[in-house]
């Protein structure tokens, strides 16, 4: 797969991650977990769907010793055991309810168990992600940039957004806090917390779908100033003009990636 495609994959990946986190409920709460989400992660990941009993198991071969067992319920508990064994644990017969060492086992699964909820939902990402070859050469953001001033050129927002979202991911940046959201845009940026919890921006792109026109600015918006946060909704309206646009922010984003990568980020 090629560096663009996997890097969207990396992209899809930790969407559906967040989407399961936000499903997933503190310790004590009822927990609904969102289940379609999930089937869609572990359908990228090494792990192999098999139904047994009333279960729907996820099994990662280790190669060496047990395999990992995840269980789709909504505790979404990892075991390094048999499926056997996690069967009769989670789903126990009468036959196997009446043996006194089955019965150790099935109320007490801290012996097997490696992992529950978030922590199994970050090990599953984790492994999704490890199969992506996530390397790349100067050409390939090459290709990223004209990719990116071809689709604003067509008006092609689809393509301009997908262009963003790959740059985005490779600095770094994200969607940016609540007071700098403007409707009908694409906004990317360096988001940074100060000691006190100010949020601050700097640099951001914004991408106007109403006018098809792409901006990016160097200037920092605070989230407590009041007048950063007109003039960045003033940027994003197109009422004043930042210091790059069009397709020069392509190239801007291209120059920022080498940075970085020279740096070693």
């Amino acid at each position: 797969m090629a560096f663009k495609e996997n890097l969207l994959q990396k992209i899809r990946i930790d969407q559906l991650g967040a989407q399961v986190l936000a499903s997933i409920t503190p310790e004590g709460a009822e927990s609904k977990l969102d289940k379609p989400a999930m089937r869609q992660l572990l359908s990228l990941s090494p792990y192999q769907h098999r139904r047994e009993r009333d279960l729907d198991l996820y099994v990662r071969e280790s190669g060496a010793g047990s395999p990992e067992v995840l269980v789709l319920d909504n505790e979404l508990p990892i075991y390094r055991t048999t499926v056997t064994d996690v069967a009769m644990r989670k789903s126990p017969d009468v036959a196997e309810m009446v043996r006194p060492r089955n019965i150790i086992k099935i109320l007490r699964d801290s012996d097997v168990k490696i992992s529950r909820k978030a922590e199994s939902l970050k090990a599953v990402q984790a492994a999704c992600i490890a199969q992506l070859d996530l390397s790349f050469k100067d050409e390939d953001i090459d290709d990223l940039r004209r990719d990116g001033i071809a689709s604003l050129e067509s008006n092609y927002a689809e393509g301009v957004n997908e262009t963003l979202a790959l740059f985005a991911e490779l600095l770094g940046y994200r969607p940016p806090p609540k007071p700098f959201q403007v409707p009908h845009c694409t906004i990317y940026a360096a988001v940074y917390r100060t000691e006190s919890g100010e949020e601050r921006l700097s640099p951001a792109v914004v991408y106007s779908l109403v006018r098809n026109e792409l901006q990016l600015t160097e200037e920092t918006f605070e989230s407590r100033k009041k007048e950063t946060i007109e003039r960045f909704h003033a940027l994003a309206a197109g009422r004043e003009k930042a210091a790059v646009q069009g397709g020069a922010v392509f190239e801007h984003l291209q120059q920022a990636v080498r940075s970085s990568r020279a740096q070693g980020n």
